[in-house]
């Protein structure tokens, strides 16, 4: 039997100041480029990055750190964001864990020892900042030589360049080997990463110590996708107030017009 599945509120919406945002990861330039092309052109906004409000009134980049650089490399003074609690039920952080592919292990290797402040050990150790999976069966663990979150996320950037711009990188929630390999068969690294919790998160946008892109994972029941939001009022020269009073004003048409549906169901969505 299927157990009963969460019953999420409805998304809380708002337009915030672009600059008001701190991202926790490095955004995915590769990943930006395009998307600022399409933005240029797009008459509606899709889909909101999500943040987690601080007490100052600024606000923590959960996820969408490539919409939230290109709006404002494209001169956005606001955006449209859906704000959410990390306390709550309807919040789960989790982590992606990278399939690396169309390389060879030989040569990730030596990238990996060339990394200064690290050393690579044989087998499975918990406290590393990431493990090894080789597809013939090694198991690494990757050692940082910090003594804070700044380092420790530093050598685990590093980490990921050492393979991002030379192979193959695949992100998947999977951690099963045999699923793996099976899915990804020019995949020969497994990488995985510990456990974050919140505060990790808070604390690496507060500090500016930013985790990899791809790394940390949000999941979030009731996420808002496809809300076509008029561009043209995210672009239009009105005080911040003004655009949330519209914004409202919206959302209330959206819901008397039966425009907003709530699927409970987990899904697998094969295009975006």
């Amino acid at each position: 039997m299927f157990s009963n599945p969460i019953s999420a509120p409805s998304p809380e919406l708002r337009i915030v100041c672009v600059d008001a945002i701190l991202p926790h990861e490095k955004s995915d330039v590769q990943r930006s480029q395009p998307l600022m092309k399409r933005l240029k052109r797009a008459e509606y906004f899709t889909n909101p990055p999500l943040v987690a409000e601080l007490p100052d009134g600024r606000y923590v980049l959960m996820d969408g750190s490539n919409r939230h650089l290109s709006m404002r490399l494209l001169g956005f003074e606001h955006i449209l964001v859906q704000i959410l609690d990390y306390e709550s039920d309807y919040v789960e952080l989790g982590v992606w864990q990278h399939v690396v592919a169309d390389w060879d292990s030989k040569r990730l290797l030596r990238e990996l020892e060339a990394i200064r402040n690290t050393n690579i050990r044989s087998g499975w150790d918990s406290s590393a900042v990431a493990q090894i999976l080789l597809r013939e069966g090694p198991v690494y663990s990757i050692h940082a030589v910090a003594e804070g979150l700044a380092e420790r996320n530093a050598t685990l950037t590093q980490v990921v360049s050492a393979y991002h711009n030379s192979a193959a990188l695949y992100r998947t929630p999977l951690s099963d080997p045999g699923q793996i390999w099976s899915l990804f068969p020019s995949g020969f690294a497994l990488i995985m990463f510990p456990a974050y919790q919140p505060q990790d998160i808070i604390e690496a946008a507060l500090q500016g110590a930013y985790l990899p892109p791809g790394v940390s994972r949000h999941i979030v029941h009731g996420r808002a996708l496809n809300v076509n939001y008029p561009m043209a009022r995210l672009r239009a020269d009105s005080p911040l107030d003004t655009k949330n009073k519209k914004l409202q004003e919206w959302l209330r048409e959206q819901y008397a017009a039966r425009s907003i549906r709530y699927y409970a169901e987990s899904t697998f969505q094969f295009a975006e």
